[in-house]
C-alpha cells in the first residue's frame, strides 16, 4: 500500500469572474521532497500555492493534507507555515519573539517556547542569538530566521513564496544551497514557487512547469532539461536555440526537416503526430553544438557562421555566430579547453550538432 502523500491537489481551479487563473491542476508531493512550481509572472502559480496556503479558496477541486481534505479549513488551522519573498519579521521582536510568535498564538507556556526557540534556532544554524535585534542580522541569517519560525510550529508542509527574489545575486546562489540542506535536515516537505528556473533545478526534487494556469511538464530537473514534453518547457528550462523549420519526412526514427532558409536538418520529435509538410520549430541547447576551425565533419547538422560576439561568463561562456547560409543567430557554449580563447568578431567558425540532440516540436 503506497504512503499517503503529504499534499495532493485533485482537479484544482481557480477563477477571477472569466479569467481562469488555475486551470484543472493535479499532482501529489510525498513526504519530505523538494517540490517547486516554475513558471513566468501571471502563470498561476502564486493563486495555487495562496489556495494550498488557505487565504484563497478553489472554484472548483480539492486539497488534502495527509489525505484530508482542508478546502474548508481555515488557514490558521492548517498543518502549513509560509516563508513569504519579504520575509515579514516583526522588526520591534528580538529574534527568540520572532521565532516563538506563532507557539505563543497557540497557547504554549513560556518555558516550553524558549526551549522549542533555542532548540530550531540551533538546527538553523543560529545558536545563541535568540536575545539580538532582527536588524542585526544580514540576509541570509534573516532567511534562516524565517525558516525557523515556520519550522519551529512542525508543519506537514512548507510554502516558500519566492523568498530569494529580494536578496543579491551572490546571496541568492549561497542561500540556493543553504535552503536544501535545511530542507533536509528537517526532512519537511517543501512547496517552493519560482520563476527563476536555476533555483528550482538545483533544489527540487520534482518541479512543475507551468504556464497559463496549467502545468505543462512535471519531472525532475534532468527530465525537464534534457526531454521537455513541450516547446514552452524546452525554451523556459535552460537556454536553447530556436530553428522554424517544416518537416520533409515523419517517418520512423529522425524526422527530416528544412528550415526556412533552405538548410536540411534532422531530428527528434519530442511529441506523436508530426506529419510531412507540418511546420515545427526546432531547439537544440547552446552546449550541445561543436565547433571547429576548419569544418570537413558533415555528420549530423551542419554549417558555419560569423562571430559576432564572445560572451565571457568564466566556465559559462558563449560564442554568438550569425549562420553564414539563413543570418540566422546561433548561441554556442564554448568548451572549456582553451582552443577558442583568442577569437575575434567576424572570424569564420564551423559548427556541428548531433541529430539525437535536436529536439522538434510543432509550430503553431
Amino acid at each position: 500500500m503506497s504512503a499517503i502523500p503529504d499534499l495532493e491537489c485533485r482537479d484544482i481551479s481557480k477563477s477571477f469572474d472569466d479569467f481562469k487563473a488555475v486551470d484543472h491542476v493535479s499532482f501529489s508531493v510525498p513526504q519530505g521532497k523538494f517540490f517547486s512550481i516554475l513558471g513566468p509572472s501571471g502563470c498561476g502559480k502564486t493563486t495555487l500555492l495562496r489556495m494550498i496556503a488557505g487565504f484563497q479558496k478553489p472554484s472548483s477541486g480539492d486539497l488534502l493534507i495527509k489525505g484530508r481534505s482542508v478546502v474548508d479549513v481555515p488557514p490558521n488551522k492548517r498543518p502549513v507555515s509560509m516563508v513569504f519573498q519579504h520575509l515579514a519579521l516583526f522588526p520591534m521582536m528580538n529574534i527568540g519573539a520572532n521565532v516563538g510568535f506563532g507557539l505563543r498564538q497557540r497557547g504554549v507556556n513560556k518555558t516550553d517556547v524558549k526551549k522549542q526557540v533555542e532548540r530550531v534556532l540551533e538546527r538553523v544554524g543560529l545558536a545563541g542569538v535568540a536575545d539580538r535585534a532582527v536588524s542585526s542580522l544580514s540576509g541570509g541569517q534573516k532567511q534562516r530566521v524565517a525558516i525557523a519560525r515556520c519550522m519551529v510550529l512542525e508543519p506537514d508542509v512548507l510554502l516558500l513564496d519566492e523568498p530569494l527574489g529580494a536578496l543579491d545575486l551572490k546571496l541568492r546562489e549561497h542561500m540556493k544551497i543553504e535552503l536544501k540542506q535545511l530542507q533536509s535536515e528537517f526532512n519537511t516537505t517543501f512547496v517552493y514557487i519560482t520563476h527563476d528556473q536555476s533555483e528550482a533545478l538545483v533544489m527540487s526534487d520534482q518541479i512543475a512547469v507551468m504556464n497559463r494556469g496549467v502545468f505543462e511538464q512535471v519531472g525532475t530537473a534532468k527530465e525537464l532539461y534534457y526531454e521537455p514534453k513541450t516547446a514552452f518547457v524546452a525554451g523556459f528550462v535552460g537556454e536553447a536555440n530556436r530553428i522554424a523549420a517544416t518537416v520533409e519526412d515523419a517517418g520512423a526514427g529522425l524526422l527530416t526537416l528544412r528550415t526556412e532558409a533552405g538548410q536540411p536538418l534532422r531530428g527528434v520529435a519530442a511529441a506523436e503526430g508530426l506529419a510531412r509538410g507540418d511546420r515545427a520549430e526546432v531547439f537544440v541547447r547552446p552546449e550541445a553544438v561543436r565547433l571547429s576551425r576548419t569544418g570537413g565533419d558533415t555528420d549530423g547538422n551542419t554549417g558555419a557562421g560569423t562571430v559576432q560576439s564572445v560572451l565571457f561568463n568564466g566556465a559559462n561562456s558563449h560564442v554568438l555566430l550569425r549562420d553564414a547560409q539563413s543570418g540566422a543567430e546561433i548561441t554556442v557554449a564554448l568548451p572549456q579547453t582553451g582552443e577558442f580563447r583568442d577569437l575575434n568578431q567576424g572570424d569564420t567558425l564551423h559548427y556541428r550538432w548531433a541529430p539525437d540532440q535536436t529536439r522538434v516540436y510543432a509550430r503553431g
